[in-house]
Order: C-alpha cells, then structure tokens, then sequence
C-alpha cells in the first residue's frame, strides 16, 4: 500500500483543527452529561416524587432513540418553531442529553453500591440528607461507578462522529469530505484513526489508572 505522506502532510493542520473540535464538543457534551446524570441519580435514589417519574421518562426517551435523530430534532427541528440554536451547541446538547442517562444509571449502581451501615451511622450521629450525600455517600458512589463512567466517557466520544450529519466538520466529516475531494481513502482514513488514537487512548490509560487508584485508596495498598 503505497501512502502521499505529501497529502498527509499538507492537511494535517485541518485534522489538527478538526481534532480539537471534537475534544472541545465533546468534553462540553461529557461534563454536562455528568452533571445531568448526577442530578437524575439522586433524584431516583431519594425517590423525589414527580422529579423521579420525569427522569425516568427522560431516560427511557434518551436511551432508546439515536444520538442522529435528537441532533436532527435539535438542528432542523427547532427551527421550525422559532428557536435557532448553532450546530455546536446542537452537538453538545445532544451529547449531554444522550450521555446523561448512561451517566445516571452508572451512579445509581454506584450509590446502591455504599453499605446501608454506613448510611445508618450517618442517620445515627444527626447528619442530613444533604451531608450523608456529600460526605458518604457521593465519595463512595464515584469510587464504585469510574469503570461505568469511563466506558460512558469513551462511548460519548466516539458518538461525536455522527456530528456530521448535521455540518460540523470534526474527524469523521473532514475525512469524508477529503476522500469526496481527492479519492486519497487510505491517507485520510489512517489520520482519521491517529486522530482518534490520540484522543481515546490518553484518556483510556488514565481512567485505567484512576481506577487502579480508587481502589487502592479503598481496600488499602
């Protein structure tokens, strides 16, 4: 298989510029998607009625229809009724909505996972909800759910790819406009895979190590 490392070399800085778009969509969709996932894991823990029915709906909803289908109810949807919002911010939206709800379900297992002993010595020496939920329980519960978390976090990043469909040129829609263009398939699919090398083994590697670590910090070393 003969390469034009010219050609790899002379758009290398659009893959560059693609790649941290995808890092930026992404890391946006992943801290709001925690955020969302967080909130909807207490609310079911707590079982805080009608907010509960409205997270489990939420879920259900997210969970069992395609990341391309929200995005293009976000992008060519909503502006059908008046409401315009930009293709990244679509993105990460539609990230976050997807990823909550694997999110929540990740620290719902995690905080099913912390002894009821502990959480009666907290009842027992007058701690509130709200304390037993930042100082026993939530430590706990993210020491119990990073593998969850992490495959949650790799998953999402990967689902950035179908961004293209709405006219964001992240790794995956640069790489197909390139081949549209020159027909160089094996150079620009072999960045597109160095791209996301790039990206998902860093992050690989260190949730690897952080959960080596919470572990250690748990069981003793």
């Amino acid at each position: 298989m003969n390469f034009d490392w010219n050609y790899i070399i002379e758009y290398m800085p659009l893959y560059e510029k693609a790649l941290w778009l995808t890092v930026k969509l992404a890391a946006g969709g992943i801290l709001l998607s925690i955020i969302i996932g967080l909130f909807c894991s207490i609310v079911q823990y707590y079982e805080i009625k009608i907010l509960k029915q409205l997270v489990q709906g939420y879920i259900e909803l997210s969970r069992n229809t395609p990341l391309l289908i929200q995005l293009f109810f976000l992008y060519y949807g909503l502006p059908k009724i008046g409401i315009t919002i930009s293709a990244e911010a679509c993105a990460i939206i539609g990230l976050a909505f997807l990823g909550g709800s694997y999110m929540s379900e990740a620290f719902r297992a995690g905080i099913e996972a912390v002894s009821i002993n502990q959480i009666e010595v907290g009842k027992s020496i007058g701690l509130s909800n709200i304390q037993l939920t930042r100082y026993i329980i939530l430590p706990q519960a993210f020491s119990y759910s990073v593998p969850s978390f992490g495959a949650n976090c790799i998953f999402l990043l990967k689902e950035t790819s179908i961004f293209s469909g709405i006219a964001i040129l992240e790794l995956m829609n640069l790489t197909k406009d390139l081949i549209g263009m020159f027909y160089k398939t094996n150079e620009s699919l072999f960045m597109l895979v160095i791209g996301y090398l790039i990206i998902l083994l860093p992050l690989s590697l260190f949730l690897t190590w952080l959960e080596r670590r919470l572990r250690y910090a748990e069981f003793g070393n």
